[in-house]
Protein backbone atom coordinates (compact mmCIF):
# COMPACT_ATOMS: atom_id res chain seq x y z
CA UNK A 1 0.00 0.00 0.00
CA UNK A 2 1.45 3.31 -1.11
CA UNK A 3 0.85 6.45 0.90
CA UNK A 4 0.11 9.71 -0.83
CA UNK A 5 2.43 12.23 0.76
CA UNK A 6 1.85 15.81 -0.28
CA UNK A 7 4.22 18.57 0.49
CA UNK A 8 2.72 21.54 2.15
CA UNK A 9 4.39 24.80 1.32
CA UNK A 10 5.11 26.89 4.34
CA UNK A 11 4.84 30.61 3.80
CA UNK A 12 7.61 32.41 5.61
CA UNK A 13 6.75 35.70 7.26
CA UNK A 14 10.20 37.12 7.96
CA UNK A 15 13.82 36.73 6.96
CA UNK A 16 16.30 37.32 9.77
CA UNK A 17 19.92 37.82 8.76
CA UNK A 18 22.57 36.13 10.89
CA UNK A 19 26.08 37.20 11.80
CA UNK A 20 27.28 40.58 10.59
CA UNK A 21 24.61 40.97 7.91
CA UNK A 22 21.56 43.08 7.09
CA UNK A 23 18.55 42.45 4.87
CA UNK A 24 18.04 45.20 2.29
CA UNK A 25 15.17 45.89 -0.12
CA UNK A 26 16.81 47.22 -3.27
CA UNK A 27 15.44 50.46 -4.70
CA UNK A 28 14.01 50.30 -8.20
CA UNK A 29 16.49 50.71 -11.02
CA UNK A 30 16.60 54.18 -12.47
CA UNK A 31 15.67 54.41 -16.14
CA UNK A 32 16.96 57.97 -16.61
CA UNK A 33 19.36 60.40 -14.98
CA UNK A 34 18.17 63.59 -13.27
CA UNK A 35 19.16 65.43 -16.44
CA UNK A 36 16.82 63.26 -18.51
CA UNK A 37 19.38 60.98 -20.19
CA UNK A 38 17.85 57.53 -20.75
CA UNK A 39 19.92 54.66 -19.36
CA UNK A 40 20.18 51.33 -21.21
CA UNK A 41 18.43 48.36 -19.56
CA UNK A 42 21.65 46.34 -19.30
CA UNK A 43 23.70 48.98 -17.45
CA UNK A 44 25.44 47.67 -14.34
CA UNK A 45 26.03 50.03 -11.45
CA UNK A 46 28.42 48.48 -8.90
CA UNK A 47 26.81 50.15 -5.88
CA UNK A 48 23.07 50.51 -5.39
CA UNK A 49 20.67 51.98 -2.87
CA UNK A 50 17.99 50.36 -0.78
CA UNK A 51 16.18 50.31 2.56
CA UNK A 52 17.21 48.16 5.50
CA UNK A 53 14.41 45.69 6.20
CA UNK A 54 16.10 43.85 9.06
CA UNK A 55 19.41 43.78 10.89
CA UNK A 56 20.96 40.78 12.59
CA UNK A 57 20.98 40.65 16.39
CA UNK A 58 24.77 40.92 16.30
CA UNK A 59 24.67 44.20 14.34
CA UNK A 60 21.81 45.63 16.45
CA UNK A 61 23.82 45.02 19.64
CA UNK A 62 27.07 46.51 18.30
CA UNK A 63 27.43 50.28 18.79
CA UNK A 64 30.15 50.36 16.10
CA UNK A 65 27.48 49.89 13.41
CA UNK A 66 25.08 52.87 13.36
CA UNK A 67 22.61 51.17 11.05
CA UNK A 68 18.99 50.47 11.90
CA UNK A 69 15.83 49.15 10.28
CA UNK A 70 14.37 51.50 7.60
CA UNK A 71 17.67 53.34 7.02
CA UNK A 72 18.38 54.19 3.38
CA UNK A 73 21.80 52.81 2.46
CA UNK A 74 24.28 52.56 -0.37
CA UNK A 75 25.66 49.03 -0.76
CA UNK A 76 27.84 46.91 -3.01
CA UNK A 77 25.73 43.97 -4.26
CA UNK A 78 28.65 41.77 -5.36
CA UNK A 79 28.96 39.92 -2.03
CA UNK A 80 25.25 39.88 -1.29
CA UNK A 81 22.84 36.97 -1.53
CA UNK A 82 19.52 37.58 -3.32
CA UNK A 83 16.43 36.34 -1.47
CA UNK A 84 13.42 35.16 -3.46
CA UNK A 85 10.92 35.89 -0.70
CA UNK A 86 8.10 37.75 -2.42
CA UNK A 87 7.53 38.15 -6.17
CA UNK A 88 8.62 41.56 -7.40
CA UNK A 89 10.46 42.34 -4.17
CA UNK A 90 14.24 42.53 -4.58
CA UNK A 91 15.72 41.56 -1.22
CA UNK A 92 19.39 40.96 -0.49
CA UNK A 93 21.26 39.62 2.54
CA UNK A 94 24.28 41.90 2.62
CA UNK A 95 27.44 41.61 4.72
CA UNK A 96 27.80 44.75 6.84
CA UNK A 97 31.20 45.42 5.24
CA UNK A 98 29.41 45.86 1.88
CA UNK A 99 27.18 48.65 3.23
CA UNK A 100 29.25 51.66 2.28
CA UNK A 101 27.02 54.57 3.40
CA UNK A 102 23.89 55.43 5.36
CA UNK A 103 21.82 58.41 4.21
CA UNK A 104 20.86 60.81 7.02
CA UNK A 105 18.80 64.00 7.19
CA UNK A 106 20.52 67.09 8.51
CA UNK A 107 19.40 68.06 12.00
Amino acid sequence: MQRDIRRQRTKFETVEPLGKRVLIRKDEDKKATKGGIALPDNIEIPTITGRVVSVSAQIAADENFPIRQYDKVLFNPKGSVPVDFEPGNQLFVVPIDDVVAVFRHRS
